[in-house]
């Protein structure tokens, strides 16, 4: 049985391979849209879209294929509805010819590539009353700051676990002191194409 993180690799792999058949579909290289492919994307999204069972990186994961493959669906449903009806604007033509190079994909491309400037799900936030002994939810939320720089290419130095621990550590210190409070609530957050991780007092 493939665990959650081959699937998630599969899924990705399937988005991925959709993506070119639509290309050499619309391209005029194949007489019908790639359906199968289509089904089996659709059937993995479906199938972990309310898993309580993934952690945090998994869950960011899952959440960035998706997103992306909701963008180019959006683009393959405009593109069959302008072949179905006919090209009644000449803007529709170019689009229909040029397959997905277009001012749309452009946009998309540019969008998934800045990242979101909304927070991300709230399965990537974590509380801690103590780093030491919530090194658990340490652990999760580094793997998900991680994955999350991994999905939108942000470069820059391996972290390393005891680092981030001894950061959270000197943090969630400085907050209930500062603050008087008992936790820290921890958020990744991605905005203006960067992974930022932000703290609160609880």
């Amino acid at each position: 049985m493939a665990t959650i993180d081959e699937e998630l690799t599969a899924l990705d792999d399937a988005v991925r391979r959709l993506k070119i058949e639509y290309d050499v579909y619309f391209g005029g290289g194949a007489k019908k849209p790639p359906v199968e492919t289509e089904w089996r994307v659709q059937s993995l999204i479906k199938k972990y879209s309310d898993s309580q069972k993934m952690n945090f990186g998994q869950r960011f994961r899952y959440n960035s294929i998706v997103q992306r493959f909701s963008i180019f669906n959006a683009l393959w449903q405009q593109k069959l509805k302008i072949r179905e009806e006919g090209y009644r604007r000449p803007q529709d033509a170019l689009l229909a010819i040029q397959g997905l190079r277009t001012e749309e994909q452009h946009q998309a491309e540019q969008a998934l590539k800045q990242g979101s400037a909304k927070p991300l799900s709230d399965a990537h936030s974590v509380v801690c009353h103590d780093p030491e002994h919530d090194q658990e939810k340490v652990y999760e939320l580094f793997r998900a700051m991680l994955d999350a720089r991994k999905m939108i290419g942000q470069q820059g130095a391996p972290a390393k676990f005891d680092s981030f621990l001894a950061f959270i550590k000197l943090k969630t210190d400085q907050i209930r002191r500062d603050h008087g409070c008992e936790a820290v609530e921890y958020r990744v957050d991605v905005a203006d194409g960067r992974v930022r991780l932000t703290a609160r007092a609880k």
